[in-house]
């Protein structure tokens, strides 16, 4: 049974570290405000989503998964909330998103 949970834990962390480096190319590939916005919104909850599962099943039944899952509980509130609110304002602030077929310098 230690190994099931050490290959789930291990394989929740790795999957959880290639989202976050696939986000962070994105945040310098992508080419707008907009789309990066949602690189980073995708990075944080579920990169670090990913990893966290990862830690509670590494850390098994104690008061370290209970914390573990009040982060990721806060996590899942803030970060996509958090996103929108940057987005609402950039938008209202009058940065408009770049359209298909539009150049990015223009």
């Amino acid at each position: 049974m230690e190994t099931v949970l050490a290959v789930l834990s291990w394989g929740f962390v790795l999957l959880g570290s290639l989202f976050c480096i696939v986000g962070g190319i994105g945040l310098l590939r992508l080419p707008d405000f907009f789309t990066r916005m949602h690189g980073a919104g995708v990075t944080d909850t579920l990169g670090a989503g990913l990893v966290l599962v990862g830690l509670m099943f590494h850390a098994g039944l104690s008061l370290v998964t209970v914390k573990l899952m009040m982060i990721l509980f806060i996590i899942y509130l803030t970060s996509p909330t958090g996103t929108h609110a940057v987005a609402r304002a950039a938008h209202a602030a009058g940065l408009k998103p770049l359209l298909q077929g539009e150049d990015e310098r223009s």
